[in-house]
């Protein structure tokens, strides 16, 4: 990846239900991936009925600065620019 990429947007469908059971660890392992890269992610779309763990997660890392949960590419794009 070259350096002009700042974020990176992928669809919530394309990651298996694993992905959002924070006990699997697979969010985490793909997360930290980005991060290693230097790379921000965002993950665009509905999160069917989150856990409370789940959802803690979210709002914190909408918080931060290099992991967003977003609705919309719409949503995202007033995160970018606001």
């Amino acid at each position: 990846m070259g350096p002009d990429i700042a974020w990176v947007a992928l669809a919530a469908t394309q990651f298996a239900a694993a992905f959002f059971d924070l006990s699997s660890g697979l969010a985490g392992a793909v997360i930290q991936k980005f991060v290693n890269c230097q790379l921000r992610v965002a993950i665009v779309g509905d999160i069917p009925a989150p856990s409370e763990a789940l959802a803690a997660f979210i709002r914190e890392s909408n918080r931060g600065e290099a992991v967003w949960f977003v609705a919309s590419l719409d949503e995202l794009e007033q995160r970018l620019t606001g």
